[in-house]
């Protein structure tokens, strides 16, 4: 069974920066996306950006483009990070890590945009950037 742990939430003021860790274990094969989707009161969730742990394959939400990373430890490749720069107040949200085994990288576009066969999701953790 996979399991996902995330940390590095907080409060950030406007032009802020934070990163957050997803520390994933219990995969039986190599093949995974995992990703980062957020929900925000009120609002649907939406995923962020996703990577092939595979292979580095990454996809980013048209929104965070430019101003968020999302990378895997080269040495550990269960540990995946979401590195948040330029934050805005509309970033704020609960943050979740998430996984679902790799099948294409179209694929890959229609779980950030549904969520769908998500196989693990973390507790999430709370980004709140204030103005």
């Amino acid at each position: 069974e996979v399991q996902l742990v995330e940390s590095g939430g907080g409060l950030v003021q406007t032009g802020g920066s934070l990163r957050l860790s997803c520390e994933a274990s219990g995969f039986t094969f190599d093949d995974w996306n995992i990703g980062w989707f957020r929900q925000a009161p009120g609002k649907e969730r939406e995923g962020v950006a996703g990577i092939r742990r595979r292979n580095g394959f990454i996809q980013y939400l048209d929104s965070v483009k430019g101003r968020f990373t999302i990378s895997t430890d080269t040495a550990n490749r269960n540990m995946v990070y979401l590195q948040m720069n330029g934050l805005e107040p509309e970033d704020t949200a609960v943050y979740y890590c998430a996984a679902v085994p790799f099948t294409t990288e179209r694929a890959m576009g229609v779980w950030l945009r549904t969520g769908i066969q998500t196989k693990a999701w973390g507790q999430g953790t709370q980004i709140t950037v204030s103005s």
